[in-house]
């Protein structure tokens, strides 16, 4: 058994030792092609979250880490439904079914604190989560940046609040997610596939719970700590729902990806989206220790930027449009 606090240095050197051997095995192992609806141009592994979900499990295991059991079930759950994707792909319907499964999991462990209407709202904001990690993990580097601030927000906000051995939880994922990122920053060298941003997703929503029923933050934090990425999903998807398109086919419209389309590239887009995902999770830790007057001023100030910044990519992907720019 290992210090608690040595944990997220063994998630590091576990998850980069696991990234590395998965990049040396990649091209034997499992390959994401190029295709109409891809930012890549030429055949990359896609089976990095192995690496993320290796350091993660060693840090936990080794450290005697307190992760509640419907966490466990569910990430490795979801763990063996991905990778059999990653290899397979399976139809929509059952991925999703498997979102809902795992969502029901932990929203069912804490049903006694929700009640029948908050059990169904965390039901449906889990699977969600769970997918919308999954749609933004298409561009190097930006599913492993905001797990890397996401995380590091949990654990500052439950170190602050007295739980050490739930910082540490979060700390080890941060990390995990910190090495890969070694090889998936641009130029990536391996992506992560359903195999990472599935757990990380689910993580990212049962963690936040687990803080919310812990009374270490309010309900608010994790959706804001994660906005960034919650945002772009949500506005995206309804938008395509509204035209009624298929909204389970991959595509390209996402912000993040008109931003890599645009000229700003897999780097600056990474780079760009990090400052924001700081912003964010330093604006939320500042917050826990506001009023609730002040909590709504952040919240509501948070809205206001997101409509002003998709606005602007708006205007400027109309005229990059106008200008035969892109292609369909």
């Amino acid at each position: 058994m290992i210090p608690l606090t040595a944990a997220p240095l063994l998630a590091f050197a576990a998850s980069l030792a696991g990234v590395a051997a998965l990049v040396r095995l990649g091209p034997r192992f499992a390959l994401d092609h190029p295709n109409e609806r891809s930012l890549h141009t030429k055949p990359i592994p896609r089976t990095g979250g192995l690496g993320i979900v290796l350091g993660v499990a060693a840090a936990w295991g080794a450290a005697g880490a307190a992760v509640p059991l419907p966490v466990w079930l569910g990430a490795a759950f979801l763990l063996a439904v991905s990778l059999l994707d990653d290899l397979r792909d399976l139809p929509a319907a059952a991925r999703f079914g498997a979102h809902l499964a795992a969502a029901i999991i932990v929203a069912w462990a804490a049903g006694p604190q929700l009640g029948s209407p908050g059990m169904v709202f965390v039901v449906l904001s889990v699977a969600w989560m769970t997918n919308l990690y999954n749609f933004m993990d298409g561009s190097d580097g930006l599913a492993g940046g905001m797990a890397v601030a996401g995380f590091v927000a949990y654990g500052i906000a439950a170190w602050s609040g007295g739980a050490a051995d739930v910082a540490m939880l979060n700390f080890c994922v941060a990390a995990s997610a910190a090495a890969f990122l070694v090889f998936n920053f641009h130029p990536a060298r391996i992506f992560m596939g359903d195999v990472g941003s599935i757990p990380l997703g689910f993580l990212s929503a049962s963690l936040g719970l687990q803080g919310w029923t812990l009374d270490l933050w309010p309900w608010w934090f994790p959706f804001l700590v994660f906005s960034p990425f919650a945002v772009d999903a949500t506005v995206t998807l309804g938008r395509r729902l509204l035209r009624r398109e298929r909204v389970w086919q991959a595509h390209k419209e996402h912000y993040y990806q008109r931003l890599v389309r645009m000229g700003l590239g897999h780097r600056g887009t990474a780079l760009a989206e990090y400052g924001l995902m700081a912003a964010v999770a330093a604006s939320g830790l500042w917050g826990l220790g506001q009023g609730a007057a002040a909590q709504w001023l952040l919240l509501a100030g948070w809205g206001a930027a997101y409509l002003l910044l998709m606005a602007a990519v708006d205007r400027r992907w109309r005229r990059f449009r106008g200008g035969a720019g892109a292609g369909p």
